[in-house]
């Protein structure tokens, strides 16, 4: 029988322990989560190779690979957000003896790092694609562009017309949300502190648990890919440059899709769960003349998951040379699509 408290004894106060517990748990586990950023030189020496190369874009030290056959016509190559350029190298084995592909990590992404310009919105990026082709004297060329990418490159089009022979847009970013909500993770960006801590606590099981929603099978989500995606978001510069572009990117305006007069071609994965294949139909009723292929059994990232079948899309797509400039006032042809077979 337990002790009987005497009259008038105060009981013992025991929410200073729970605390000092709790304390101690949520320190356990910040320290636990907590991913400092890794030196460039130890990134650069893991994730380049002998293709790579790193030339001044605007101020910053862009990663660029330009390979392929170079006489093959111009490729110009543009991941997503928080993606990197090696999601276009499937293509570059497939395309190499037909193309010259130039593919590059964006401001704030891979190993191109932080832009002095400090800005990461679609309209930024696009004057960072026009810098890097004056770079490489690239007068006109093919502009490809994936999820965030898509929506630099439709941009890049609709502003400068005369330098894109033909577009291709992969699970492009352009139209809202139903219903206009923005992404809880933007939300949460957004939130002063709450933003800026919360992006050094990003542990490898969250990049895992997105690549998972990224594909369509989730055996794509594979340690190699895991592990590099998680590190290359910790380059020095990419996530405050990340957390920029959450806060300043106003929702995107596809009006101009209406007005592009430049052949595309639009591939989609049926499987994205991140940017739904209606989407797909929606690009292909704006601009006119747009070709479209779907593929049933590829995610947000059909280049990677479906990259022969993709490539041959592509490959269909192109010319032998580039076509000469559109006349104004006169329709531009629209090269017909071989869409691949299925299995």
């Amino acid at each position: 029988m337990p002790p009987r408290r005497r009259r008038g004894e105060a009981p013992r106060r025991r929410w200073p322990l729970y605390l000092l517990f709790a304390a101690g748990v949520l320190a356990g586990v910040a320290l636990w989560a907590y991913s400092p950023s890794l030196p460039a030189e130890t990134l650069i020496a893991r994730y380049a190779n002998d293709r790579s190369k790193f030339i001044d874009v605007g101020g910053v030290r862009a990663h660029v690979r330009d390979q392929g056959n170079p006489d093959g016509i111009p490729l110009v190559l543009i991941h997503g957000s928080n993606g990197s350029l090696h999601e276009w190298e499937g293509w570059a084995r497939e395309l190499g003896a037909q193309a010259r592909l130039i593919s590059v990590d964006l401001p704030g992404h891979g190993l191109t790092g932080a832009w002095p310009r400090d800005e990461y919105t679609v309209e930024a990026y696009a004057d960072f694609i026009e810098v890097l082709v004056d770079a490489l004297n690239l007068d006109r060329f093919v502009l490809a562009g994936h999820s965030l990418g898509g929506a630099v490159a439709w941009t890049f089009a609709a502003t400068r017309p005369d330098r894109v022979s033909q577009l291709i847009l992969v699970d492009a970013a352009g139209y809202p949300r139903d219903g206009g909500e923005t992404p809880w993770p933007t939300r949460l960006a957004r939130l002063p502190v709450v933003g800026d801590i919360g992006i050094y606590f990003k542990p490898e099981s969250v990049v895992r648990r997105s690549l998972v929603d990224l594909y369509a099978d989730p055996a794509m989500a594979t340690a190699e890919r895991v592990r590099r995606t998680a590190e290359l978001q910790r380059f020095p510069g990419n996530r405050e440059a990340t957390l920029q572009r959450a806060r300043t990117q106003e929702p995107l305006d596809p009006t101009p899709l209406k007005r592009l007069a430049v052949p595309t071609l639009i591939l989609w994965g049926v499987q994205d769960r991140w940017v739904p294949a209606a989407d797909a139909f929606r690009f292909q009723d704006a601009i006119k003349g747009a070709k479209l292929a779907l593929f049933e059994r590829a995610g947000h990232n059909p280049m990677e998951e479906e990259t022969a079948a993709t490539a041959a899309a592509v490959a269909a797509f192109l010319p032998d040379k580039l076509p000469p400039l559109p006349v104004p006032g006169v329709d531009t042809p629209v090269q017909p699509v071989v869409q691949p077979e299925k299995d």
